[in-house]
């Protein structure tokens, strides 16, 4: 929806800082900057596993590390120095795929790389004026849905189910609420869970909400949010960890109304939102993540609908110069990350091995347990 700029980045050095212990003692992530090799604006990051991770952004721009990101390694994509990746989703260490937006319709497309980035084909290009896709999510390799504002009341969202073609499933769409649109910050304003499930959070329009579909976009039904909405407000991401449990995460752009910034949980599969207790940022929240990360196969997609019951429900936030924080309990408590600003977008492969993402090519790895793998 919105081409925001990015602002100037104050990064922490290296650090352990203050999840809970069998003793209930919380205990504060390790943040270890990272070297990407490109001063680029970084806006979206997609790990596969704790070794291979996927980053885009600005200038044309991708980035691969196979080692868990002690080394990394930039490239171009021909023909598409002029746009910006917004999202990027990593398959393997061979296969990605990449979504950018520019100034002109036909900027909006969808890239797959099969060789680990070498080379890169354009499996769609958008021709319809005022199309913006803003983000895109996969249930496994080959289906995934990407997401556009909506254009004369209608969401002209698109489907794969072979990785390959992407076709429009905008009649399957709810209606869309004058002006509704999402925010191609971070790459998280779709998310899929499952083989089936999926969310897109939007605003631009007097209530923010969630389009959610249990059948892989066959059917999709909307649900109000608590978040502010407005032209330059919504909801900006959203994370679901089982089939029920999500949240949601948003604010306002107006830097003269800095203070909405705010998170929800749904504990129904997303029909009923409740708001968490405030989030220490301001601005809008363009990211976050569950420090779990998605229970997924070792292809890096969701194998069923496992929940574990178990697991460490933390989450992430980032909120670019309005800062970064997270919560070991889905909103009830929060602790702030240090001077860690500037940062766009953040995903975990495990507990043990997150990224965060953003301005100058910025990336700080982010381990809940101390370690990093070997």
């Amino acid at each position: 929806m919105f081409k925001f700029s990015f602002s100037v980045l104050l990064l922490a050095a290296c650090a352990t800082l203050t999840v809970a212990d069998d003793h209930g003692k919380i205990h504060q992530p390790k943040l270890t900057p990272q070297n990407s090799g490109t001063t680029q604006g970084l806006i979206a990051v997609s790990p596969v596993d704790s070794r291979v991770v996927w980053a885009s952004g600005r200038g044309g721009t991708f980035l691969r590390t196979l080692d868990g990101g002690k080394h990394w390694k930039s490239g171009v994509v021909p023909g598409a120095e002029a746009l910006e990746f917004r999202d990027v989703q990593g398959v393997s260490d061979k296969v990605a795929y990449l979504l950018s937006i520019g100034d002109n319709t036909t900027d909006f497309r969808i890239y797959k790389t099969i060789d680990g980035g070498a080379h890169w084909t354009m499996e769609f290009q958008n021709q319809l004026a005022g199309a913006f896709y803003d983000c895109f999510a996969f249930w496994t390799p080959w289906r995934g849905i990407a997401h556009s504002d909506s254009v004369n009341g209608v969401f002209p969202d698109l489907r794969t189910l072979d990785g390959k073609h992407w076709r429009s499933i905008s009649a399957n769409m709810p209606p869309a609420l004058p002006g509704e649109a999402s925010f191609a910050s971070s790459g998280t304003c779709v998310a899929t869970q499952g083989f089936f499930n999926a969310w897109i959070a939007t605003g631009g329009a007097p209530t923010a909400r969630i389009l959610a579909t249990r059948d892989g976009g066959r059917n999709w039904n909307a649900y109000d949010t608590p978040l502010v909405s407005s032209p330059s407000a919504g909801a900006f991401t959203v994370g679901f960890r089982d089939p029920w449990h999500g949240i949601v995460g948003g604010g306002d752009l107006d830097p003269a109304d800095p203070n909405n910034a705010a998170t929800a949980i749904s504990k129904d599969g997303g029909k009923t939102w409740e708001l968490t207790n405030k989030p220490p940022v301001t601005g809008a929240i363009f990211g976050l993540a569950y420090a779990e990360g998605r229970h997924d196969d070792h292809h890096g997609f969701p194998f069923g609908d496992h929940h574990d019951r178990d697991a460490n429900h933390a989450v992430v936030i980032t909120a670019n110069a309005g800062g970064a924080a997270w919560t070991p309990d889905e909103g009830s408590t929060w602790f702030s990350l240090p001077n860690v600003t500037g940062f766009w977008a953040v995903a975990f492969a495990d507990s043990d091995s997150g990224w965060l993402v953003g301005v100058d090519g910025t990336i700080l790895k982010i381990s809940f347990h101390g370690h990093e793998h070997d």
